[in-house]
């Protein structure tokens, strides 16, 4: 058994459906652009403008390493582009506490956002105002976006370019602190050394004084000059020697032991001057923390709101709800008439 037609929501029922309520479905329609034309006026909806910039995260973070380090495995280009690590650690950087809370009071956000001071939850009020005009993401090529959204469209300019410059300041700042404790440890490891050197030449110079100049060389001749001075049977330069011989054989092992040490320590100390050197430059010398592809400017055009979606979404949302009320008018109707028609059979039976 078929079922009835009117039952079947197919094309050839849509168009006579359509035939048969184009008068309401023509007035939910002008209604619908007119009043989505009118509220989508700037007097209701605020125009924002959008200014944008795009940034690439640098690959390296240490100045010396980059420029100044002999090891070939751990020198970088500066110029080259970071990956995706540091595209991510660029946009945790751009959404800390410390940028959002210096552009809020630099720009005075709350008051721009119409915030008073005595309401109910402000901050919490305030931050999402911010993350709503104010966002960041990476893009497919791993550079980060800077977007600004403000009915103010030099603001917008102004704050996304300023974003990018806390970025420079705030990540130069974390490094700063870490890199200032570092210097302070080679610091202290450099002259700790400078001060052992010191007294290793203090020692060494007081067994010069004795005579202990070069043990091995002096002990060899020494030894060969007492030979030739007992073979000649002169004693009183044969003392003489021995007496240097008695000296070199006392002192001769710590002067070994501190010249040793003293060329080992020297080695440790080039070494540690080195880091020393490096970790100042880091400490004190700062670099670009990214590379501007391109900076924010003024807005000519309004990004928001797009009036003709907005008129387009409501257009279609009040026809397609006026067709369900009708379908649902034209089923609560035809149920209301099956009944009736039941009823009068009944009747007649």
């Amino acid at each position: 058994m078929n079922s009835k037609p009117d039952n079947n929501f197919n094309s050839v029922y849509f168009i006579f459906f359509l035939i048969k309520w184009h008068k309401i479905l023509l007035l939910v329609f002008f209604i619908s652009l007119i009043a989505s034309i009118f509220f989508s006026m700037p007097y209701f909806i605020t125009p924002k403008y959008k200014s944008t910039v795009i940034l690439f995260p640098v690959s390296t973070n240490s100045i010396s390493k980059a420029l100044l380090s002999e090891d070939f495995g751990a020198k970088k280009d500066i110029l080259e582009f970071g990956d995706e690590e540091q595209s991510e650690q660029m946009l945790q950087i751009l959404k800390s506490n410390e940028i959002r809370t210096k552009i809020i009071e630099k720009y005075n956000l709350d008051k721009h956002y119409n915030i008073p001071e005595n309401a109910k939850h402000r901050m919490t009020r305030l931050y999402k105002e911010y993350d709503n005009n104010i966002t960041f993401r990476r893009t497919e090529y791993m550079a980060v976006e800077i977007n600004v959204m403000d009915k103010n469209p030099q603001l917008a300019a102004d704050i996304a370019n300023d974003i990018a410059d806390q970025l420079d300041t705030l990540k130069n700042k974390i490094q700063k602190e870490r890199s200032v404790k570092g210097l302070e440890i080679v610091e202290n490891e450099y002259y700790q050394l400078k001060q052992q050197i010191a007294k290793l030449e203090d020692s060494i110079q007081v067994l010069r004084k004795m005579g202990i100049l070069d043990y091995e060389s002096q002990a060899e001749v020494l030894s060969e000059q007492y030979a030739i001075a007992l073979s000649k049977n002169n004693i009183k330069v044969a003392d003489i020697i021995q007496e240097k011989l008695d000296i070199l054989a006392n002192y001769g092992t710590a002067y070994i032991s501190l010249r040793n040490t003293l060329e080992i320590l020297n080695k440790q100390l080039i070494s540690v001057k080195n880091k020393y050197n490096e970790a100042k430059i880091d400490a004190e010398k700062f670099l670009p923390q990214k590379f501007v592809v391109s900076k924010a400017f003024k807005a000519e055009k309004k990004s928001y709101p797009v009036r003709w979606l907005i008129v387009l979404v409501s257009v279609l949302s009040s026809l397609f709800l006026t067709i369900l009320f009708i379908i649902l008018y034209e089923k609560l109707m035809s149920y209301k008439k099956n009944i009736i028609h039941s009823s009068e059979n009944n009747i007649n039976i």
